[in-house]
């Protein structure tokens, strides 16, 4: 398994992890099979939020891990938290927020609620899930302070946050942010893309982001790929998707040279930028994870990872 530096730490951890947001699917007897697999393979990254499946996929990763053959210091365990469910809207994996509360006390709340579920004495990493308009950065430095002081929570950063928000949270912090989880792909690059174009006035030149990627890298900020197979939000998966002839074929003919299936080459492809992302895989079916895994051992030339980028129906100005 190839590893990565995560953010500013000394600490090394796997290339990929495991997103457990369906583990509301599985019962306790099936995760615990999903994590000892998993483990096997080399993940030792878990990734988490405390809205997935209404609070239940981490219940049953709790009862999964005691379970389990497997120690709590076998995995890196981060959840993220902000959110507050709508629970008219919410029900099982469905989940929609009613709004973002990044106040101390529902931080905390949080975190309580998540190590309660998931039967821990401390979270490795916590991330603020979405950034909420209403943030009061010294409210959410106070919230930082309390759960470090704690041992609550080791290492903390941020989903989906943008350089601004990360620099205006920063300058009240005591703690580093050494995570920003973002969504990113073949059939995601905005990111890259407006880079790629600059100086242009066609629609890929437009900066949706900042320059999120590059402020990463300046400030030791691991980027983790979520969604990893998806295009659009909530649209569906790109592999094996009819709507998608050129990508799949380029696909197929890089697995077929590297002997690997097509998400293998997407998770390389993901792998092979520089910001030395990590990817988080969401299935839960230990074969499919296998497959995706093992794109950490395949490292794409530069020629075939434009060839990828081109096929996912990008152009070079």
């Amino acid at each position: 398994m190839k590893t990565i530096r995560l953010g500013s730490t000394q600490q090394d951890v796997s290339a990929v992890a495991l997103g457990i947001m369906r583990m509301v699917r599985l019962d306790v007897d099936q995760a615990t099979n999903v994590l000892e697999t998993v483990h096997q393979d080399g993940i030792n990254y878990i990734d988490s939020a405390d809205i997935y499946g209404n609070g239940d996929s981490e219940r049953v990763f709790g009862q999964a891990l005691k379970q389990s053959s497997l120690n709590r210091a076998d995995f890196f365990i981060q959840s993220k938290g902000g959110i507050v469910l709508d629970p008219e809207k919410s029900s099982g994996e469905l989940v929609f927020g009613q709004r973002y509360d990044f106040s101390k006390q529902h931080l905390i709340e949080a975190v309580d609620g998540i190590l309660q579920r998931m039967q821990l004495d401390y979270l490795d990493a916590f991330l603020l899930h979405r950034p909420d308009a209403l943030m009061e950065t010294d409210e959410v430095a106070a919230a930082f302070d309390t759960l470090q002081a704690t041992g609550k929570v080791r290492h903390f950063g941020v989903s989906n946050f943008n350089p601004m928000q990360v620099e205006m949270l920063r300058a009240d912090l005591n703690q580093k942010l050494i995570i920003n989880q973002l969504q990113f792909g073949v059939m995601h690059t905005g990111p890259i893309q407006f880079g790629l174009h600059t100086n242009m006035q066609d629609a890929a030149s437009i900066n949706h982001d900042g320059e999120i990627i590059e402020y990463s890298r300046l400030h030791d900020m691991t980027i983790q790929a979520w969604s990893p197979y998806q295009y659009g939000l909530f649209e569906g998966t790109f592999i094996d998707n009819p709507k998608f002839p050129e990508l799949n074929a380029k696909l197929q003919e890089l697995a077929d040279r590297y002997h690997v299936t097509k998400n293998a080459i997407a998770t390389a492809w993901i792998l092979r930028h520089p910001a030395k992302m990590q990817v988080i895989l969401g299935s839960m079916n230990p074969e499919h994870l296998n497959e995706s895994i093992a794109g950490t051992d395949v490292t794409l030339t530069r020629q075939e990872w434009y060839d990828v980028y081109f096929a996912a129906g990008n152009d070079l100005p």
